[in-house]
């Protein structure tokens, strides 16, 4: 099997406002501006995203309007919406609980931005950040964190992607409840599984375009929801074996590191790309490699990259 060499970057970015997030955003922008969908390249696809955004996160419009200025780019707001972008599908295992959070991010490495950043938008956030201001899994000063997967069904509706959902919960919420309230709310417009943690609780919500928000029996997560599942998608995806090993094993980093929690189909975009350990209450976060780690905190957040090796090497 194939080993990767990939480059992480950790980004302190405070407000959005002094260019450090703008500089970075503007050098991922070729890229990035392929996500927009063809209505949202419209002027009434745009209109309609911005209308949503302003129903749904109202708190966040300075900032998007602060962001979209600053980033300069013909269709830059409609992006950072989050509400006209195409459908991605990740892989992914995670599990909460114990004041803890510890989730495995499979995609294809390069197709993953790989950015730790820091951000005091509404609050001090820490999280993973993909598509402009969006998060993979994060945590912010209250001691909420709260990280996604994909829910392995490919329907597709109107709404955000759970990314901006994150960034969301993470700037307005300080506890579970609060979150689960507020997402309960928002229109997902893929099916995604969220799995969030605070001092006292851990619990795992299913959402999407077809289904009202479904608490799952305990605070874990793969790629399925409570609907039957294809047995050809379970022979490719492995999410139910994942599922029960992640139980057995419970909030274990040494297990997230070996199959069959961790993922080596690169090639097929089913790789583990990293592992985060979150620790709310300390605020503080250690993202894993089979031969590294990289550890993050509100006290002491250190901006740089790290190279560093994925795949089967070291595990």
């Amino acid at each position: 099997m194939n080993t990767f060499q990939k480059t992480f970057h950790a980004l302190e970015i405070g407000d959005g406002g002094d260019g450090r997030w703008a500089d970075h955003t503007r050098a991922l922008w070729p890229t990035a501006e392929g996500w927009l969908t063809d209505e949202g390249r419209t002027e009434e696809g745009a209109a309609r995203a911005r209308t949503l955004f302003e129903t749904h996160m109202p708190e966040l419009v300075p900032i998007l309007d602060l962001l979209a200025g600053r980033l300069d780019r013909p269709g830059g707001e409609t992006f950072l919406t989050h509400a006209a972008i195409r459908p991605f599908f990740s892989g992914c295992t995670q599990i909460g609980g114990g004041g803890v959070l510890l989730r495995n991010y499979d995609f294809a490495p390069d197709q993953c931005e790989g950015t730790i950043v820091s951000s005091r938008f509404l609050r001090p956030v820490i999280g993973t950040q993909e598509a402009g201001w969006g998060l993979l899994d994060g945590m912010n000063d209250a001691g909420l964190v709260a990280s996604l997967t994909f829910g392995g069904r490919f329907v597709q509706g109107p709404g955000f992607t759970i990314l901006i959902a994150l960034r969301y919960l993470l700037e307005t919420c300080e506890t579970v409840g609060q979150a689960i309230g507020r997402l309960r709310e928002l229109p997902i417009a893929v099916p995604q599984n969220v799995t969030l943690a605070d001092h006292d609780r851990a619990a795992t919500v299913y959402v999407g375009p077809d289904i009202p928000l479904i608490e799952a029996a305990d605070a874990c997560a793969a790629n399925h929801q409570h609907l039957p599942m294809a047995q050809d998608q379970e022979a490719f995806t492995r999410t139910r074996e994942r599922l029960a090993a992640v139980r057995a094993a419970g909030p274990d980093v040494a297990a997230m590191l070996r199959p069959p929690l961790y993922q080596t189909a690169y090639e097929a975009g089913l790789g583990t790309v990293y592992t985060a350990h979150y620790r709310p209450a300390e605020g503080r976060v250690t993202y894993h490699w089979p031969d590294a780690r990289w550890e993050q905190s509100f006290d002491d957040f250190t901006p740089g990259h790290r190279t560093v090796a994925i795949g089967r090497s070291g595990v």
